[in-house]
Order: structure tokens, then C-alpha cells, then sequence
């Protein structure tokens, strides 16, 4: 049996733990699914993010997928939980906000924590910081619109820089010498921000330690004995799929990752389930 890995997110942001994750693992067959026609969904309330996620979960199943990386904190704040207890038997890889490399490399003792709604105001954020972040002082900021700004492209130039300021400048004046991107989004930004936060300021990525941990998770799963074959879903190695405009979705490809696709079009039919699009 391939051992197909299903990568989702709302839209481009878990592009990020993609690359990473084929850098690490690049014989992995790949199945990626942005939820474009629901973007953003940090403003979305915990229970349909959680029917979004069971519905996607459900589609890479039937395409094959024997690991699920939730690639975006809102999703995994919302429904990672709820995700495992639906489907038991499938491995699944999420993410929290990196707030614990962050408290241990601040030397103000003051971090930033950068996210939508969606994960700032869950109680995954709440352990997080229960947990790791006693002994320092964090500062929560929802970077409304970022997401968008990702899905539109809008990586650099002046608009993009003002976008940026308007929520970076807070925190930075509030003493924060790490932030964490707790958003796989953000990661686009990233050049942007260092460059705007100033060469004080260090950025806390964790979609490298999550494509690191689904990685881990792939190769036992072959040495279990499920056959890694050499061309995976539809042909190739890697697939894509989006519930918004195929054509626009490969450019962002290109423009993201340098790959282009092929990319393939789902709907949500009327029951909220995922079909491939026809016609």
C-alpha cells in the first residue's frame, strides 16, 4: 500500500510545511488541500472548522492518504483534537504556537505572539502559555488581514510594508525580541517582517519542526511494511488540489514554492462533503 501523506489548510499558508516537508522527504508522495472557497478561517466558529477539517480529512482518506498534517494552527486549534477522535486509526501531525522556543530564547522576557482569532482566543493557546511561558510576558496580537494578504500575493512593496507596521509596531514597542509566526501564512511574510521588526527581533517558524515530525512519522510507516511507490496520487509524486480557482491556485504555486502543479478543482456539494469537480 503508498504511503500517501494529505497536507490541508485553508488556502497557501501550509504551502510552507509542504516544502519543508518534501525537502526532508522528497520520495514522499504528497496530497494538498487548500479550502480556498472558505478563506480565511480564523474569523470562523470552533464547530464548522471542525466539519471543514472532517470533510477534507475524509477526501485524502479516499484518495489514499495514510498521514494527515493539519498545516495550519486555526485548524489545529480548533479540530486536531476532534480530528483524532473521529478517525482513531490515522496518524495525524498538528501544529501549536511555538511559544516555548520562543520563551526560552527571549532576553527582554517579553515575546509576541502573532495569529488569527481562531488561535489566539482557542484553549490550545491558553495551555501553550499556561505551560511554557510562566516565568515571561506575552503579547497576543490578531494580524487581521495577513491572511488575505498571503492569498492575494501581496508579499512586498509598500501596501504590503503598511499592513505589516500596523500590527508589528504594537508589539515591538511593547518590548518583544522574539515573535512567533503562529500562522502558517505568516511564514510568506516572513522577509517582510524581519525587515520591518529591525535586526533585534528573532521569528520563531514552526513549520519546520512539523514537517520534521510528519517526516519522522512517513518513514516508519514504510519500514512498517507499506510500499512507498516511486510516482504517487494521479500519476506523480505530488498533487494539489483547491476549492477555489485552479488556475489562480497555480500561480500561487509559482509565485510560493517555485513548483507548478497540476492542480485539480473540489466542491462542496450540499451535504458538506468534498467532491472532485466536474465538468
Amino acid at each position: 500500500m503508498t504511503s500517501w501523506v494529505g497536507i490541508f489548510d485553508s488556502g497557501v499558508g501550509g504551502l510552507a510545511v509542504w516544502q519543508e516537508f518534501v525537502r526532508l522527504a522528497p520520495e514522499a508522495p504528497t496530497l494538498y488541500v487548500a479550502d480556498q472557497a472558505h478563506v480565511p478561517y480564523g474569523p470562523r466558529p470552533p464547530e464548522e472548522i471542525r466539519r471543514f477539517a472532517e470533510a477534507i480529512t475524509r477526501f485524502l482518506l479516499d484518495q489514499g492518504a495514510r498521514l494527515i498534517v493539519v498545516a495550519s494552527h486555526t485548524i489545529s486549534a480548533a479540530a486536531l483534537w476532534p480530528l483524532r477522535e473521529a478517525f482513531p486509526r490515522v496518524p495525524f501531525v498538528g501544529i501549536e504556537p511555538a511559544v516555548k522556543p520562543a520563551a526560552a530564547q527571549t532576553r527582554t522576557g517579553v515575546i509576541g505572539v502573532l495569529a488569527t482569532s481562531g488561535t489566539l482566543n482557542g484553549p490550545l493557546m491558553a495551555r501553550v502559555v499556561e505551560r511554557f511561558a510562566q516565568q515571561v510576558q506575552v503579547i497576543r496580537r490578531v494580524c487581521s488581514g495577513w491572511v488575505e494578504q498571503v492569498e492575494a500575493g501581496l508579499l512586498e512593496g509598500e501596501e504590503a510594508e503598511a499592513q505589516i507596521r500596523h500590527h508589528l509596531d504594537p508589539v515591538v514597542r511593547s518590548g518583544a525580541d522574539v515573535l512567533v509566526l503562529a500562522c502558517t501564512h505568516y511564514t510568506f511574510l516572513a522577509p517582510l517582517i524581519r525587515r520591518v521588526a529591525g535586526p533585534g527581533i528573532s521569528l520563531v517558524d514552526p513549520a519546520p519542526a512539523v514537517a520534521r515530525r510528519a517526516a519522522e512519522i512517513w518513514r516508519a510507516q514504510i519500514q512498517e511494511g507499506k510500499e512507498a511507490a516511486p510516482k504517487g496520487a494521479r500519476g506523480g509524486l505530488h498533487a494539489f488540489f483547491t476549492t477555489g480557482d485552479p488556475q489562480r491556485f497555480q500561480e500561487q504555486l509559482r509565485q510560493l514554492i517555485g513548483r507548478d502543479g497540476p492542480v485539480e478543482r473540489l466542491r462542496w456539494d450540499t451535504e458538506g462533503a468534498l467532491r472532485e469537480a466536474t465538468g
